[in-house]
């Protein structure tokens, strides 16, 4: 491999990955060099590796990943070197599973200084997709009751801490029987799913799983609740009663990170940390991680992912 070149997971969407040589990138303007050190493997990237999910313009249609962190080892013309050498982390519409990336310094965040970094790149779009969803789109509050379905992904996990920290009172479904006492760990209630009805009702309702849970989330809310969902994985498409959602004055809300501008993802970015940074910094949250991989061992990381009953991310390092 060149100077020039290095390596990077990409994929043709066919559903499967190869690590293989792309040219190495060059910070120019506003941009940074930054040599990745790891990178988180979501939902996301399955989708994309099935040609299901495009990366969105402006981005690598090939190179998979969308977190990473590591250490800025380059700068733009209109970049102070004095940022070289620290430890950042970000979420990029795709990319992030490679050695070295360029992106936006808005668009970075320090790695707090206790995290390590080989799990810091299973932080940036589990949290940040969590914080956005609790925060800015459900407005969760302290003392609202919140209910997150999917607690044992990357995201669930996520979710139950920030919603912990805040003060609201947590309870999460979670299908897998096994890892329910190690949710539980993290301190919410947790339900299997066909205990959901009747368990409420929820003030907020985080919706990871997808729209056959739809109608039961209705049947479940509070007064002036809102559903916010942000995963689809178990389908996309139901037929819901509208009646229960007038009947509460309720919301539902959709969002997603992606295809997002790099001044919207950098407002969230310093919003998040500038609120959590000091919490992942003492350890009172932190990203939950169900195993590790080399990027050498990335169809083996890929597989694991794909098998269910895992607890948290699943992470790459780029030794």
């Amino acid at each position: 491999m060149s100077g020039a070149e290095m390596l990077a997971v990409t994929s043709i969407g066919d559903g499967t990955v190869e690590l293989r040589e792309v040219p190495k990138p060059t910070p120019v303007g506003n941009e940074v060099l930054v040599k990745v050190l790891s990178s988180g493997i979501n939902g996301a990237d399955l989708l994309q590796i099935r040609g299901l999910y495009p990366s969105p313009l402006g981005w690598p249609r090939d190179i998979v990943g969308l977190e990473f962190a590591g250490e800025i080892v380059g700068v733009g013309e209109r970049v102070d070197q004095g940022v070289l050498g620290r430890k950042v982390m970000g979420i990029v519409g795709s990319g992030g599973q490679c050695q070295y990336l360029c992106t936006d310094l808005s668009n970075v965040i320090e790695v707090p200084k206790n995290v390590p970094i080989e799990v810091a790149g299973g932080i940036p779009e589990t949290f940040l997709t969590a914080f956005d969803a609790l925060f800015d789109q459900a407005n969760l509050s302290v003392g609202d009751c919140v209910c997150i379905h999917g607690g044992a992904g990357g995201v669930g996990t996520a979710a139950i801490q920030l919603a912990k920290s805040t003060g609201a009172h947590v309870t999460a479904t979670v299908r897998n029987k096994e890892l329910r006492p190690k949710v539980e760990s993290l301190g919410c209630e947790v339900l299997a799913e066909e205990e959901f009805q009747g368990s409420g009702p929820y003030d907020v309702i985080l919706e990871l799983v997808g729209a056959k849970n739809l109608q039961n989330n209705l049947k479940e809310l509070n007064l002036l609740g809102r559903i916010v969902v942000i995963g689809v994985g178990a389908g996309a498409t139901t037929d819901i009663d509208l009646r229960a959602l007038m009947a509460t004055r309720g919301t539902i809300r959709g969002s997603t990170l992606r295809n997002r501008s790099t001044a919207e993802k950098a407002t969230l970015s310093r919003a998040f940390s500038k609120r959590f940074s000091h919490l992942l910094d003492s350890g009172t949250i932190a990203p939950v991680v169900d195993r590790t991989f080399s990027y050498k061992d990335v169809s083996l990381a890929y597989e694991h992912f794909r098998v269910g009953g895992k607890l948290g991310k699943v992470i790459l390092t780029w030794d």
